[in-house]
Parts: structure tokens; C-alpha cells; sequence
């Protein structure tokens, strides 16, 4: 009879440590501002599917889609936390994941690159200006690059890169990818900022329009 897998220690740790704070400020109480409940449910409905995606067709590099940034952006660290938690439980139901690749899927595709954005969210909050443009090209476009790619390194380093199957780690590919996720983020942003900016908890016009 083989051995049980050893259960994921890693990733259990790195998802208690994001969700206990998360608990801690509870968040849900932003939720009595409307604009907040409308990305919310888009993240609900949609985030799930497109992390199943690739789970349901079989291609030689499967292409993931993350998301956590632009969920960062618009509903805050915390709630995004949250919100990620269930985006996860879902696409286990939804999918034939079992335990372990589910939770590797929802620590390294959801929490950690959400954490990374509000780090260097943080960052550019204390050393860059105050200015639209850093907000929508350092905040949500270059820091959904650098915090997607680095989850990746980070979970290929540790040993608990999700669903990957290649031998030696797809450097290129995986670049590229956050690039696109990037794309899309900055892209979404900047129209929220625009047209809809109740949209984003961490868009502030007083912080970002004052000049």
C-alpha cells in the first residue's frame, strides 16, 4: 500500500496567515458601501470558471489565470483575502481537484500574489508620488507583474508549484502570463478610475487627484 501524501504544511501555514488577519479586521463591514458589492459578486461568479478553465481542457501548458491583483485593487486586502477563500472553495467543487492541489492553487494563484500586490502597493504608497499614473502603471499594471511572477518563482522554489507538470520550470511562459494578467488589471483599472472608481477600495480622489 503506498503512503499517504504528507499533508501540505506550507501552504496551510501561508493561508492561515493571511486569513486570520484578514478575520481580524473584519472586512464584511465594507460591504455597506455599494460600490463594493458589485465586484465583489463579478469575482464570485467569474474567477471561479476561469481558474477551472484549465483544469477542464487538456493542453500541453496550461494557461492559469490569477486575477487576486484586480481583486486587491478593488476590494482591499482583506476582503480579497476572503473573497479568494471562496473563489478557491468553489472552483474545488467545481472541478476534480482534491484537497492538495486545490489549496496550492487557491494559496499560490490567490493569497500570496494578492499579499505581494498590497506589499508593493504599500511601497509606492510611501516612496512614489502621489499620482493617477503611478496608481494605474506602478500600482495595478508593473505590480501585478512583479507579484504574479514572483508567487510563481516562489511556488516553484518551495516545491508547491500548482498543476505543474513540467520537470524544469517554464520561466518564459510563466512571465508572459502575468504580463497578460497585468494587461487586463491595468486595463480595468483605469476605466474603474474613470467611470466607476466606488469600484476600487484603494483608490482614494483626494490622494491621487489633489494636483
Amino acid at each position: 500500500m503506498d503512503a499517504a501524501p504528507p499533508p501540505p504544511l506550507l501552504e496551510l501555514l501561508l493561508a492561515a496567515l493571511a486569513l486570520a488577519p484578514a478575520l481580524w479586521l473584519r472586512p464584511w463591514r465594507l460591504l455597506g458601501h455599494a460600490g463594493l458589492q458589485t465586484p465583489l459578486l463579478a469575482t464570485l461568479a467569474l474567477l471561479p470558471l476561469l481558474w477551472a478553465l484549465p483544469l477542464w481542457r487538456s493542453l500541453p501548458l496550461q494557461l492559469h489565470w490569477s486575477g487576486a491583483c484586480l481583486v486587491t485593487l478593488c476590494l482591499g486586502w482583506p476582503l480579497a483575502v476572503l473573497t479568494l477563500t471562496a473563489v478557491g472553495l468553489l472552483t474545488w467543487l467545481i472541478t476534480p481537484l482534491t484537497f492538495t492541489p486545490a489549496l496550492a492553487l487557491l494559496v499560490w494563484q490567490g493569497l500570496v500574489p494578492a499579499t505581494l500586490a498590497l506589499g508593493i502597493g504599500a511601497l509606492l504608497r510611501r516612496f512614489a508620488p502621489h499620482h493617477l499614473f503611478v496608481y494605474v502603471l506602478g500600482r495595478a499594471f508593473l505590480g501585478t507583474v512583479l507579484a504574479l511572477f514572483a508567487s510563481s518563482l516562489l511556488a516553484y522554489w518551495s516545491g508547491h508549484a500548482p498543476l505543474a507538470d513540467a520537470a524544469e520550470p517554464v520561466w518564459v511562459a510563466q512571465w508572459l502570463m502575468a504580463w497578460g494578467d497585468a494587461v487586463v488589471t491595468g486595463m480595468l483599472a483605469a476605466i474603474f478610475v474613470a467611470f466607476q472608481p466606488q469600484w476600487l477600495a484603494t483608490w482614494s480622489d483626494s490622494l491621487y487627484l489633489r494636483n
